[in-house]
């Protein structure tokens, strides 16, 4: 049996960063939705069921961001939200040059370019943080300019949570932007978006068990201009559109259920035996970011001589998904950027592979991946045996 032939109860799915698999309550609730008819902007009987299944839908996420209902713009994806807040902000006038750091998703890189603004980049430190020291000083030389500040919360490689806190209180005086990606967070650890500094925060419905094709930006008032799809004027003309009952339904129940679904001890559990297996089978390898605090449902490392490339069929072969980094690369295995800002030799880098855990991730499925590490370290000490 190959790997397309197995069912999804024989294999073992360890790629949550990625994407998560769907909540019961997200499937639920959008099942119910997709037997109705209609478009929620239309004023008869038919559209106002549709409005308010969407409302209900943006009240939960709200909620759940620590924040109200109309601060939620629903978007396609993260990516979009992303967008609307680089591009749409400097567009808008907020800014006059953008800050991102090198360890950001390429949804912040790339909007970054396609942004009419210059922008500077700032540093990791050998632990996966971003430099606040170096962004302290792009800070002070910005004079009388203002910036628009795009940094993640949670790496979606390494799981390595950044002070966004104290660039809240750097930027506390000032009338610099700050655009957080919370989409690895969300869900997980206590956005409270009224009460933090950030000005727009990006989050997404799939990465917490929700339906993919959804996602939202948090405007703070100051920010209820940035706009990139004016569309119909849906959404106070913040986005424009048909909006999507059914996903709305299935963003708000997942962002309900989040609480329980993702217990960050039992996570952090799992992902603490995965690296054991890893260093119990493996001495040398090397557990990226092990140095700074991480989310705990990440395990982003490297066997030294084992290229990822090869391991990652590996473990597919065995029944075992995970990741080489990042998903969002056109389905092909490259060099992490993110490892290169941490000042990982490429070399290493290339032997990089991801373990993210989340709601639906069991004891039987950290025994998986130890099984199938033993055969691919089995495979390659006898590799190089054949090759002295």
């Amino acid at each position: 049996m190959n790997a397309s032939e197995m069912t999804a109860s024989e294999r073992t799915y360890l790629d949550h960063n990625a994407s998560a698999p769907l909540l019961p309550a997200a499937r639920e609730a959008m099942a119910g939705v997709l037997a109705m008819t209609g478009n929620p902007s239309s004023v008869h009987a038919e559209g106002r069921a549709l409005r308010e299944v969407v409302e209900e839908g943006r009240e939960t996420v709200a909620r759940a961001a620590g924040t109200e209902a109309g601060r939620v713009v629903f978007t396609g994806s993260a990516t979009e939200a992303l967008t609307q807040a680089i591009v749409g902000g400097i567009e808008a006038g907020l800014a006059d040059a953008i800050v991102v750091s090198a360890g950001e998703h390429q949804a912040v890189l790339k909007a970054a370019e396609a942004a009419r603004a210059p922008v500077e980049v700032v540093g990791l430190t050998g632990d996966g943080e971003i430099d606040l020291t170096s962004l302290a000083a792009i800070v002070g030389r910005a004079g009388g300019g203002r910036l628009l500040i795009a940094l993640h919360w949670v790496n979606n490689e390494t799981g390595v949570v950044q002070p966004i806190g104290a660039v809240g209180e750097m930027l506390a005086d000032s009338r610099h932007v700050l655009v957080v990606d919370a989409v690895q967070g969300f869900g997980k650890l206590d956005l409270a978006f009224e009460a933090g500094r950030a000005d727009m925060v990006a989050i997404s419905a799939h990465k917490i068990g929700g339906p993919a094709g959804i996602g939202a930006l948090l405007v703070k008032p100051g920010c209820d201009g940035v706009r990139i799809i004016p569309g119909g004027g849906q959404q106070q003309g913040r986005r424009g559109g048909t909006e999507s009952a059914a996903l709305s339904a299935g963003f708000g129940a997942a962002a309900n259920a989040a609480g329980s679904a993702f217990d960050l001890d039992t996570l952090r559990t799992l992902a603490n035996r995965i690296e054991a297996a890893i260093l119990e089978r493996a001495p040398a390898a090397v557990i990226f970011g092990d140095g700074a605090e991480r989310l705990g449902t990440t395990v982003d490392f490297a066997i030294p001589g084992v290229e990822s490339a090869i391991s990652m069929i590996g473990f597919d072969l065995a029944g075992v998904a995970l990741s080489a980094g990042s998903a969002c690369s056109s389905g092909k295995v490259s060099r992490s950027h993110v490892l290169g800002a941490m000042g990982v030799p490429g070399a290493l880098a290339d032997c990089a592979l991801r373990v993210s855990v989340g709601w639906s991730t069991t004891e039987k499925d950290v025994a998986r991946f130890a099984e199938a590490l033993d055969v691919i370290m089995e495979q390659h000490e006898a590799a190089d045996t054949a090759a002295a």
